[in-house]
């Protein structure tokens, strides 16, 4: 598809066609996946490969075939006791019945995915939180956790009455498929437990292929999705069928046609699969590749990734920083003449690695932005259009973004580049119950309306939106979300540490890495090496542990005894800065950070080693921390 998103005249124009609420749209997914259905029954849908190899076994499924899964899975969930205010989990890598259980999920009740790489007591936090009666998941496999430690959650949630497992060895070839019944874990863990067990895919094919209950044409939550997973209970979002159905509205309209190829080898469990690709592939009728298990991290996928572009014969590539850092390690070995653009998200993209990837590639690289609490897509920078580098674009249509910021008479609108907190009001905001939790809700609205995102920003003349901070203060390492206090209170419950504070450092991979500064108590005496080895037993999530801490005589504090985190991040992004520069065999250096109120915390080099210009731009471009040179 030419996408006609190229200005913000266009936008403009395409959100004064009519009001949202006026749009001729569907109302529940299911009526829009059968929309979709009946338009395009025999066009490919999804395919999926278990393996990354480009001419590996793979599996192809129609928009007939899937709307039939769908509807088959919607009635078991429905015969096992699912009404529309009930909760089906699922914790599962990428396969096809992933992507069915999503979307059967919201049409019988309400779908709640969980990333299952957390950890079995997060796990049963949201369990527990969502209420969930029946979870799908992974059958013992070779190399997986998955289902021992979902026992081990279900255990802990005593509302699950069922849990249906899915096999991947039907996906395998010989000999692997031979191998695997022979080195299967053993099942007694992953059963232990109060739930009924049953094998997902026979019981979904003994159900009819017409759904056995009514489609009531009625907005109603269709799904939970939990924000960062790094703390004891991560924050549960709740997104309306009208607010999934934006985001498909939105892929559909601005993005994909039925003749686009989209590879995703993003985690099902994650807004940017579900909302950003799979809505609008249930809009559009394109066809979305999910190569391997654990997308870009299954085994072979980076070294394997153009091949299978060429085999797919994919137009729209989604990725995120980190992955496009790995793609440039790898030259272009296949014809990719047919990829148009890639699409990426999550995290900042360094200047420099976009730079390099366009010239690389030949490809396009869009940004955009978006949250879990906004039903996702907030903005993307203009496809075929301007695109202003290190800007996250310009709104979507009838979305309404604002900068505000608080004062005592109450919030006020910032003007053109004036750094407030970024606020959207738009068709995914489910004002006023963003979260499960009531409590959560307090004071995350600005005139009731305005969602408050915690992202520190500004717009420019032109309408793009420019993020320059976090007020919220997590850290993103490739975009993923890591709470501060998960590694603050671990390092704080050893006996020598007085105060702890945690911050991102910059990364030149995965954008941001956590590292951590300590305070001793008076007297005491312990190591950097003791305190690493601590924080690994204490911290519970590997994606948390610091890459680095340091013991400071005393810790930055506010006026009331609070950790001062922005002189901590000047010190991370000097010595990383620093390092970065002397293994890249110049003498430039970082002499000060400067927080300017544009560009957010700026790195000043010293201006004697301008005759290194190249070099100090090309390493410090890998970074999404901006510098300067000094005066």
């Amino acid at each position: 598809m030419e996408s006609e998103f190229k200005s913000m005249d266009v936008r403009n124009a395409i959100e004064a066609e009519s009001a949202w609420e006026d749009r001729t749209k569907a109302t529940t997914v299911y009526e829009l996946l059968s929309n979709t259905a009946s338009r395009f029954p025999d066009r490919p849908a999804f395919s999926y490969q278990i393996t990354s190899g480009p001419k590996d076994k793979a599996e192809t499924l129609s928009w007939r075939q899937f709307h039939t899964q769908v509807t088959q899975a919607a009635n078991l969930f429905r015969a096992l006791g699912i009404g529309e205010t009930d909760t089906i989990a699922y914790i599962m890598p990428n396969a096809h019945e992933t992507a069915v259980t999503f979307v059967a999920g919201m049409v019988a009740g309400i779908v709640n995915p969980i990333n299952p790489m957390l950890e079995p007591e997060q796990i049963a936090a949201i369990l527990r939180e969502t209420n969930a009666k029946v979870v799908v998941t992974l059958r013992s496999f070779p190399k997986a956790d998955v289902a021992q430690k979902v026992a081990e959650a279900v255990r802990h949630a005593p509302a699950v009455k069922t849990v249906l497992e899915v096999d991947l060895l039907r996906y395998l070839t010989p000999p692997k498929s031979w191998i695997v019944p022979l080195i299967r874990p053993k099942n007694a863990d992953a059963r232990a437990h109060h739930a009924d067990m049953l094998d997902f895919s026979k019981a979904v094919a003994a159900q009819p292929t017409t759904l056995t209950f009514e489609d009531a044409k009625t907005d109603r939550v269709a799904a939970y999705f939990h924000t960062g997973g790094t703390t004891g209970m991560p924050k549960v979002a709740q997104h309306t069928y009208s607010g999934m159905i934006y985001n498909g509205w939105l892929g559909g309209r601005l993005l994909f046609d039925e003749h686009d190829v989209i590879m995703c080898p993003l985690p099902m469990f994650h807004v940017f699969a579900c909302h950003v690709i799979m809505m609008a592939m249930l809009s559009s009728g394109a066809q979305g590749i999910f190569p391997t298990p654990a997308g870009y991290r299954g085994e072979g996928v980076f070294d394997n990734f153009w091949k299978l572009c060429e085999r797919w014969g994919v137009t729209f590539v989604i990725s995120v920083p980190t992955a496009i850092s790995a793609l440039m390690q790898r030259k272009v070995d296949a014809d990719i003449s047919k990829v148009k653009t890639v699409f990426s998200g999550s995290s900042p993209l360094p200047v420099e690695l976009y730079k390099r990837f366009e010239a690389a590639a030949g490809v396009e690289i869009i940004e955009g932005y978006g949250l879990t609490e906004a039903t996702c897509l907030v903005s993307i920078n203009p496809i075929g259009g301007t695109k202003k580098i290190g800007s996250v674009g310009i709104p979507f249509p009838h979305c309404d973004v604002k900068i505000l910021r608080q004062t005592p008479e109450g919030p006020v609108e910032c003007g053109v580049d004036e750094v407030g907190e970024i606020c959207i009001d738009n068709p995914g905001v489910f004002a006023g119950s963003t979260y499960t939790e009531a409590d959560k809700n307090h004071d995350l609205f600005h005139h009731d309306v305005y969602l408050r995102t915690g992202d520190l920003g500004r717009i420019d003349a032109d309408g793009y939106i420019w993020i320059t901070g976090r007020a919220k203060d997590l850290i993103i390492r490739g975009g993923h979300n890591i709470d501060p206090a998960e590694i603050e209170e671990a390092l704080a419950g050893h006996e020598a540490v007085a105060m702890a504070g945690a911050i991102g450092q910059p990364d030149a991979h995965s954008g941001e890495l956590p590292c951590a500064y300590v305070e001793l108590v008076a007297g005491a005496d312990v190591t950097p090496e003791a305190l690493m080895d601590y924080a690994q037993i204490h911290v519970h999530e590997r994606a948390a542990f610091p890459k680095h801490i340091e013991i400071l005589d005393e810790l930055p504090k506010t006026a009331v005894g609070k950790v001062f985190k922005p002189d901590l991040r000047k010190r991370a992004i000097t010595r990383v800065y620093n390092a970065a520069l002397a293994d890249a065999g110049t003498a430039a250096r970082v002499v000060s950070v400067v927080d300017d109120k544009k560009r957010g915390l700026v790195a000043r080099i010293d201006p004697a080693a301008r005759a290194d210009e190249d070099v100090v731009m090309s390493t410090l471009g890998a970074f999404t921390s901006p510098w300067e040179w000094a005066d």
